[in-house]
C-alpha cells in the first residue's frame, strides 16, 4: 500500500510540474501527449483495478470532458484511490485466484504487479517528456 500511495504522488507531482500549455505536447506524432498518457495510466488503473481486483465495482466511463489540467489530475487521483482501494480490499487467499484475462489465464498477484509495471511504465515516459519541455522532474518518490 506505501509503494502505491508513493507512486500516486509522484505521478501527480508530474502532472502538476508540467504547465497547462504543454499538456497537448508529443514529442514524436506517433505516441500519445503528455495529457493522453495521465489518462491511460488513469483508466487502465481503473480497468484492472475494478475488472480483476475489486469485486462489484465498475470502472467509471470515460468522459470526453477530461480536458483541463485540472480535470486531468482529479481523473488521475481518483484512478490511483481506486487502485489503493483494490491493495486493500484484496485477501491473500485471493491473490493466488486466477481470473480469465485476454493475454491468458493470471493470478490476481500477477494483475496487481501488471498494475503496477505499467504505471511505471508510462510515468517514465512522462518524465522524459518533462525533460524534452526543459522542466525538471519532482524529486522521486519511492518506498
Amino acid at each position: 500500500e506505501t509503494k502505491w500511495a508513493n507512486a500516486k504522488v509522484y505521478t501527480l507531482k508530474m502532472a502538476e510540474t508540467m504547465p497547462e500549455e504543454f499538456f497537448g505536447f508529443k514529442p514524436a506524432p506517433d505516441v500519445m501527449s503528455f495529457k493522453e498518457q495521465l489518462l491511460h495510466i488513469a483508466k487502465n488503473i481503473q480497468w484492472l483495478s475494478t475488472s480483476y481486483l475489486l469485486s462489484g465495482k465498475k470502472p467509471p466511463k470515460s468522459d470526453s470532458t477530461i480536458i483541463t489540467k485540472a480535470a486531468v489530475i482529479k481523473w488521475l487521483t481518483d484512478a490511483y484511490n481506486v487502485g489503493l482501494l483494490a491493495h486493500q480490499d484484496i485477501s491473500a487467499k485471493q491473490l493466488d485466484e486466477v481470473v480469465s484475462f485476454f493475454a491468458g489465464p493470471m493470478t490476481r498477484r500477477q494483475i496487481l504487479l501488471l498494475l503496477h509495471d505499467h504505471q511505471t511504465h508510462h510515468v517514465g515516459q512522462i518524465i522524459v517528456y518533462l525533460r524534452l519541455k526543459g522542466i525538471r522532474p519532482p524529486a522521486y518518490v519511492g518506498w
